[in-house]
């Protein structure tokens, strides 16, 4: 009953990430063809018109740490973080299994450290009302968020892992990320 959900809860984490990646695409794009239309009238009337995106770098740095920490749940299930396997590929399978779990357990402790300290960064960003600087100013809360959302489905897929460790069944990304190469 609950793999669905989880399930569903890393996709939606990495679909999220992508559409800040293509948030990112669209700043740039919109910046390019402004910045093309300020030199085309530059050339034909000897004055650029200084169109600009107000605050699209700080946008597109907001957008790059949201998708960042948004699809790490979602890569970490997929194989696709970079693991080192030359020690667990020698092992048999229970000293690998022992590894993986304390992996497991290490990680998700560092995680789960990071994800409590930035809900209260967040939370104290909230209750001093601070804001990000440049032309567009937004409630820094609002860029904090995201982060703290990703680390936290972050923690929830490294328990996820952990107690399918412990259960002796295999984990998620076993397998997976190996073979990227291949296809």
């Amino acid at each position: 009953m609950m793999r669905p959900f989880l399930t569903a809860l890393y996709k939606l984490s990495g679909v999220l990430a992508a559409l800040c990646i293509l948030s990112i695409a669209g700043l740039v794009f919109a910046q390019v063809c402004l910045n093309l239309v300020d030199k085309l009238a530059a050339g034909v009337t000897g004055q650029a018109i200084g169109l600009t995106i107000p605050s699209y770098s700080d946008f597109t740095g907001f957008l790059l740490a949201a998708s960042t920490f948004l699809g790490l749940a979602y890569t970490l299930r997929e194989g696709g973080h970079i693991r080192v396997t030359l020690v667990t590929g020698l092992l048999g399978a229970t000293p690998k299994r022992w590894v993986e779990m304390l992996v497991l357990i290490i990680a998700l402790g560092m995680v789960a450290y990071a994800t409590v300290y930035m809900c209260l960064l967040v939370i104290e960003s909230h209750e001093f009302g601070d804001r990000t600087s440049g032309m567009v100013s937004l409630p820094l809360w609002l860029v904090q968020s995201p982060v703290a959302v990703g680390l936290t489905v972050l923690s929830i897929a490294l328990l996820d892992e952990l107690i399918c460790n412990l259960k002796g069944l295999p984990a998620s990304y076993d397998g997976k990320g190996e073979n990227l190469l291949n296809e």
